[in-house]
């Protein structure tokens, strides 16, 4: 049987392969902007079948750059964790980081009350904003669970918020809500107001330090006053809010309290850009189990060899150009040290306070970081089953959670502590029964017979109260800071770099401008991209003086 072919199909015209409802216009508009796309993500391997992607290749004898980073706190961790993530993609790194301490963290560390790993509690840096752009992405970037103010209220412990000047309660409300800022505004006026526009201003100015054209940058100074800055640096916050409008009693009743509670210092004392750092409260948050724990994700990110117990006593130049460094490990009793064995390095970061280093520099920095004075902050911890006695604070309701301090018009009235406040109720192991945990800063140690004075009802200890009966004060914990410089007014800051060739490098000279995590944080990226930037200037220098001498080889040959 003879198989009869169909006929070829008639081909359709052009403008019959598009929908009716497309005009032949907007159809060949469609071909060019896909032929378009298909030109801009085009690979580069898509003209060669079966080609595999581009790969960068790197000299397999790059050289190792070595670097120290003296300090695990934030400056240091930063610095380690920057310098990896800037680093380009040929880059060998070896980073070494020398902590004397058996933790890392530095000035941001936690506490087991009762000796609990599952009770910890901030001893040191206990919050940070939502401003504080490395914090809040690190601690997202890391997946830490962080908590603002208000996760920690429950309904037997209800924040509350008191500024105490030693006899009377100069303010009180809340931590946070309508209410509170309605009683703020009908009591202070439009002084809260001006503050928060200055403080906005403020921040906005700082901010620009994370971005170009100031960032990265190599004088603090100038850089500070390149963004007015230094305008508020230059006054003390008491002279700073007065040149701004803002009056007493707002500022003593409330500024004041904030510079006392995060600083130690008043605000005749303290000059004018701190004063409005202690102002920025918005998003307040922790990173649950300790703050610390960011840096300690910085540190693991960041590949680097973590020295614990370990004291650098002596950096020194070699003949080569490198830094050498000498290194005392400690055993973890503290009974016994050993000498590290010295390494090579081609950058030392300084991440700590120079003047409490410990260590010999050679040569001598050109411009040595002055030595400045800090605030010997005492830190007590203590749980007990008895609130604050409200007669003690002159009220017969219950003392607010967290109490603050001004200074009183009377001079013959003294404060004996900057803060005291409730953080949270507890179950103790022992006794199975409620207790509070207490947190307080203060100028001088906490006495036995003063604090005893401060609970109700006092069970066991007997009078005059020496010392404390687990009964009344079941758990404490005292620690001695030196937390952060004095802050007085001044317009130039350390220096960052301590050579003249780049090697030797300084993240706290930024304390005296202002002294948070975050600031520590910021300069050690800072330092990071300096150094970083500098290894890429040498590789161009290094390759344009190789190109320069084949130039002139090959000229020498034509001759």
């Amino acid at each position: 049987m003879e198989k009869t072919l169909d006929p070829p199909a008639t081909p359709r015209p052009f403008r019959q392969m598009w929908p009716k409802s497309w005009s032949y216009r907007t159809s060949l508009l469609l071909l060019c902007f896909a032929f378009g796309a298909w030109l801009v993500y085009r690979s580069p391997t898509d003209q060669i079948p079966n080609a595999f992607p581009a790969k960068t290749l790197c000299d397999s004898d790059e050289p190792i750059k070595r670097v120290a980073i003296i300090g695990a706190g934030s400056g240091g961790a930063s610095a380690a964790y920057y310098i990896n993530q800037f680093q380009s993609q040929c880059d060998r790194i070896n980073i070494t980081v020398y902590e004397r301490s058996s933790y890392v963290g530095g000035r941001s560390t936690t506490v087991n009350a009762y000796n609990d790993p599952t009770e910890p509690v901030e001893l040191g840096a206990s919050i940070f904003v939502e401003v504080n752009k490395n914090l809040v992405s690190a601690a997202r970037r890391f997946g830490l669970t962080t908590q603002g103010f208000k996760a920690s209220q429950t309904e037997e412990l209800r924040k509350t918020l008191g500024v105490w000047d030693g006899d009377n309660w100069v303010f009180l409300g809340s931590e946070s809500g309508w209410w509170n800022t309605v009683k703020i505004l009908w009591k202070y006026g439009m002084a809260p107001l001006r503050t928060q526009s200055l403080m906005k201003k403020i921040v906005g100015a700082f901010l620009k330090l994370y971005e170009e054209p100031h960032f990265p940058f190599r004088d603090l100074s100038q850089t500070a006053y390149d963004l007015g800055l230094t305008e508020a640096t230059a006054a003390t916050g008491e002279q700073f809010l007065q040149r701004n409008g803002i009056q007493p009693p707002f500022t003593t009743d409330l500024i004041q309290a904030s510079t006392r509670v995060n600083y130690a210092q008043n605000l005749d004392q303290i000059h004018g850009l701190e004063s409005m750092v202690c102002m920025s409260t918005d998003g307040a948050m922790s990173v649950q189990g300790g703050n610390w724990q960011i840096f300690d994700n910085m540190l693991r990110a960041s590949h680097a060899n973590l020295l614990l117990n370990t004291s650098v006593t002596n950096i020194y130049r070699q003949p080569n150009g490198t830094y050498g460094l000498d290194a005392v490990s400690a055993s973890t009793d503290l009974s016994a040290s050993t000498s590290i064995q010295p390494t090579s390095y081609d950058t030392i970061i300084l991440a700590a306070p120079l003047q409490f280093a410990n260590l010999k520099l050679t040569p001598a920095p050109l411009s040595p970081p002055p030595k400045i004075p800090y605030v010997r902050l005492h830190v007590t911890l203590f749980t007990s089953p008895h609130t604050l006695d409200p007669k003690h604070f002159h009220t017969v309701y219950p003392v607010p959670t967290t109490i603050l301090t001004t200074l009183s018009a009377n001079p013959n009235i003294s404060l004996q502590f900057y803060s005291f406040s409730t953080l949270r109720t507890l179950i103790n192991p022992k006794t199975k029964q409620k207790e509070y945990l207490y947190k307080i800063f203060s100028p001088e140690p906490i006495k036995p017979s003063y604090l005893l004075t401060l609970l109700s009802p006092i069970l066991a200890t007997p009078y005059p109260y020496d010392e404390y009966d687990e009964r009344d004060v079941s758990w404490i914990y005292e620690k001695v800071w030196h937390s952060y410089p004095y802050l007085p007014p001044r317009v130039t800051f350390e220096d960052i770099q301590l050579d003249e060739e780049g090697k030797v490098w300084y993240t706290s000279g930024i304390e005296s401008f202002i002294s948070t995590m975050e600031t520590s944080s910021l300069m050690g990226m800072n330092v990071a991209r300096l150094v970083v930037d500098g290894w890429e200037k040498g590789k161009e220098a290094v390759s344009t003086l190789e190109d320069g001498q084949v130039g002139m080889t090959g000229g020498d040959e034509e001759l």
